[in-house]
């Protein structure tokens, strides 16, 4: 039997505010543990909720850019249960009526497959605490902690609908969503520290039906990769446990990544009770038109605007234009890259964006995934980096030569490629009576590739290209080599 994966994502983006949600305490990471709990995280007699305004102004800020429905009132409730570092024994959240319903976000895949990831909603709560269950000092092992310095910290937990179907797309989004509070500036992005975490809802179904298959949720994935790996394998489980005869039950389960496996948290069999009822010490958060509209003012243009204009003026791709807006860093290198094309003969033209857009994506991006570093600490800049490019554009050097020059720059051993080719001697060899040498002498070493390429293998005469190539250094015009060889082997 084939089957269809069903996928919705909650995603908790913790907000980039000073203060939490409800009180005046710090929301700095790193903290020594305990030491920015306040009264009204713990829900002390006589303490007062105040919703932090700014954190109202992200909500809003989401809301506007995935072009939702923001409620001009909604209800702060109380969320019951208990839980070790829930201390108040309760969180503050939205239910009913959250301040943000609807909206869409959408997703390019490698292949250029493109779509909209429909949202149900985005609502307000704090965060709970966190338990320490290793690393504790001066304690017996075995021995568990509690750290309350989360708790009360501001969250935006955003909601879609099941509407993906493979962990692909489900990474897509993640990463469209992420990208997309880091721009607006409603959050830091930090996936180590927990500024970002994933709960994958997953389930599987015949292909063809139309009835939901009972779900599992993957908690707190904090790892793109985590994600879709997780995704994958809690699939393959259920699949597994159906054609087997087994049932899936509804639970909550952790993704282990050193044994590859989801297993289970807890059981959700019954769906939990957890007694909402709105918040006696909060008003209603009532929205203004006007709050909106100063909020709508002060929006940067968003990635799928400026997506569209490189599509449009450049020829972009649909996938390239979206991985160089993924974030505002990565986009800022690319103005800066065509900042420089526009004041250099020539201009800006499609081919050199997509050359850039090429080389920000292939080597640039492999450098920086070595070291593990974001765009913004590139040891090459973006003018640099048009100077590579018009070096090829021009001849001056091979592709191959090219990267070459490029991790010269990387290395910091030359300011520009072009002191790095004339210090190095990297210039293509353009003479074609110096390149016919070469070909004269590859021709008579090398007889059955010639014979090959003459009964029609085209492969043969690749080989022969690649031949003349290592002899010159890799300094030869590769056009020229290839026009030689057939003139002399074709007569």
């Amino acid at each position: 039997m084939a089957w269809e994966l069903v996928i919705g994502l909650e995603t908790h983006v913790q907000l980039r505010t000073a203060s939490k949600m409800f009180s005046p305490a710090s929301t700095a990471f790193g903290a020594a543990p305990n030491t920015q709990a306040h009264p009204i995280d713990l829900a002390l007699p006589g303490v007062l909720p105040t919703p932090n305004k700014a954190a109202i102004e992200a909500a809003i800020r989401f809301g506007l850019a995935v072009q939702g429905q923001i409620a001009p009132r909604s209800v702060f409730a109380r969320k019951n249960y208990f839980y070790p570092d829930l201390p108040k024994g309760y969180q503050i959240s939205q239910f009913e009526i959250p301040v943000v319903s609807g909206g869409q976000l959408a997703i390019v895949l490698q292949d250029g497959t493109q779509g909209d990831i429909l949202l149900t909603r985005a609502h307000l709560e704090e965060d709970a605490g966190k338990s320490i269950h290793e690393g504790l000092a001066d304690f017996p092992q075995g021995s568990s902690g509690i750290d309350l310095n989360r708790a009360g910290t501001p969250l935006l937990e955003i909601v879609t609908e099941p509407v993906m179907r493979s962990a692909a797309e489900a990474v897509a989004y993640a990463k469209a969503l992420h990208g997309l509070v880091t721009w607006i500036g409603i959050c830091d992005g930090n996936l180590q520290e927990g500024s970002f975490r994933v709960d994958a809802n997953v389930s599987v179904r015949p292909v063809g039906s139309q009835t939901l298959g009972t779900r599992c949720e993957i908690k707190n994935l904090n790892s793109f990769r985590f994600l879709e790996r997780a995704i994958q394998v809690e699939a393959a489980r259920q699949v597994e446990l159906i054609e087997s005869g087994g049932t899936v039950r509804q639970e909550t389960r952790l993704f282990d990544p050193e044994r590859d496996e989801t297993r289970s948290m807890r059981s959700k069999e019954d769906a939990h009770d957890y007694r909402y009822f709105p918040d006696p010490d909060l008003p209603p958060l009532v929205i203004t038109q006007e709050q909106i509209d100063r909020v709508a003012a002060s929006m940067p243009a968003l990635p799928g605007e400026i997506r569209a204009r490189l599509m449009a003026d450049y020829g972009l791709s649909a996938y390239d234009a979206a991985t160089v807006t993924s974030s505002q860093p990565s986009y800022q290198y690319l103005a800066a890259g065509l900042s420089a094309l526009a004041s250099l003969q020539g201009g800006v033209t499609s081919d050199r964006v997509k050359a850039l857009v090429n080389w920000i994506m292939g080597e640039l991006a492999s450098a920086l995934n070595r070291e593990d570093s974001p765009i913004e600490a590139s040891r090459v800049s973006a003018a640099a980096l048009v100077g590579l490019v018009l070096r090829v554009e021009d001849g001056t050097i091979s592709h191959k030569i090219a990267r070459e020059v490029f991790g010269l720059l990387w290395e910091g051993s030359f300011p520009t490629a072009d002191a790095a080719i004339e210090a190095k001697g990297l210039r293509q060899i353009q003479d074609t009576g110096a390149i016919q040498a070469f070909v004269t002498e590859v021709l008579a070493a090398n007889p059955k590739m010639v014979d090959e390429y003459r009964a029609g293998k085209e492969k043969a005469l690749n080989a022969l290209v690649g031949q003349v190539m290592k002899r010159s250094a890799g300094k030869a015009n590769p056009q020229s080599v290839t026009d030689l060889l057939k003139a002399q082997i074709l007569g």
